[in-house]
């Protein structure tokens, strides 16, 4: 039976786990969050040696043929490990699929599958996904809809101990448009500020009116996750608010700076690791990698340079636009949409 993540969660503590688990969605929140939860079980239930596989460099898959010899192979710390499979695409290939499905049938006693997937559909699905549901659990984390995300919200902020009138916790739910990974840290935020008080429409205004910082990492997660349509509305909501390009472009430069060096990186665990991406934000960098090839992250920073200078009042006429934000609004949306990169073409 599919479970919601949070569904999944909730169950962990009434017994041990199941032999494998299946973890996926678009929404990378609450994928972690469910695979977090299985990773604090298993420690709570003395497993205490964790493998992860997943595709490094410019591999598109992990590597199979070393995660089947770790199945054959008994623990070396513990009597017990849980085994992780990440697949940001969601697809497993012939051999993983063949791999899982052989592992579901003949399960080593010794060993938890947990695999997790940063993409998902009706189509990614397969035998080895059932495989994992005849022997485990599978969880799905569908897109939280328009309508339910005031209940999700509320229910957050039960789970922290808050508690907050209807129609502050619509304003929250207007305010990050979807975004659940905004929604939480707001959320850890207010948890923080709201001083056990019942936080009504006003009060969550005055909590979350930081709106400048809030919009530009709103901005530049809808560029690194390709929605398009989303950087057009927020970039116009921006202008409208007075905010200016330059105050704008120092978190475009970081980011588009943090991905030309994951691009540039021969291990992607590694190159996460020494730049301290977190966890929450790894799966939103990886589908921005997997629409651009390294050197064009390269030259979107050189065109970041071009939207300063424009900004700046020294564009290189007859070649640019005058205006910083047509300038800044077509290289993200070249981030956002590879078929959108023409719109750069006269300014390279």
């Amino acid at each position: 039976m599919e479970l919601k993540p949070e569904q999944l969660a909730a169950q962990l503590g009434s017994g041990p786990l199941r032999t494998a688990y299946l973890i996926a969605g678009p929404e990378p929140l609450r994928v972690l969050e469910a695979a977090d939860a299985i990773r604090a079980a298993a420690r709570a239930q003395g497993i205490g040696e964790r493998e992860i596989f997943e595709a490094e460099g410019n591999q598109r898959e992990p590597d199979w043929s070393a995660m089947e010899a770790s199945f054959r192979s008994p623990s070396l710390f513990s009597s017990k490990r849980l085994m992780e499979v990440r697949l940001p695409s969601g697809k497993p290939g012939t051999e993983g699929g063949r791999l899982i499905a052989e592992f579901c049938a003949q399960p080593p006693s010794d060993i938890t599958l947990l695999v997790t997937c940063g993409d998902w559909s009706r189509q990614h699905g397969g035998k080895w996904s059932e495989a994992i549901a005849r022997v485990g659990q599978v969880a799905i984390a569908w897109p939280i809809k328009p309508h339910e995300l005031p209940g999700w919200i509320e229910q957050r902020l039960r789970s922290r101990g808050l508690k907050a009138e209807r129609d502050a916790v619509q304003r929250l739910a207007d305010r990050v448009e979807g975004n659940l990974l905004a929604a939480a840290q707001e959320i850890e935020k207010l948890k923080l500020l709201a001083d056990g008080e019942v936080i009504t429409a006003a009060r969550m205004d005055d909590l979350v009116a930081d709106a400048a910082r809030f919009d530009v990492f709103r901005l530049m997660d809808a560029a690194m996750n390709g929605q398009a349509a989303q950087v057009a509305r927020v970039l116009r909501g921006l202008r409208g608010e007075g905010e200016a390009v330059p105050a704008l472009l120092g978190m475009v430069i970081r980011e588009l700076q943090t991905v030309a060096s994951l691009a540039r990186a021969g291990n992607l665990a590694t190159a996460f690791k020494s730049l301290r991406v977190w966890d929450s934000k790894q799966p939103m960098y990886r589908r921005a990698l997997q629409r651009h090839e390294p050197a064009r992250w390269d030259g979107f920073l050189a065109q970041a340079g071009r939207v300063d200078a424009i900004a700046k009042g020294r564009p290189r006429r007859g070649v640019e636009p005058d205006d910083a934000w047509v300038a800044l609004e077509r290289l993200l949306l070249a981030v956002a949409e590879p078929r959108a990169a023409r719109l750069l073409a006269a300014a390279t």
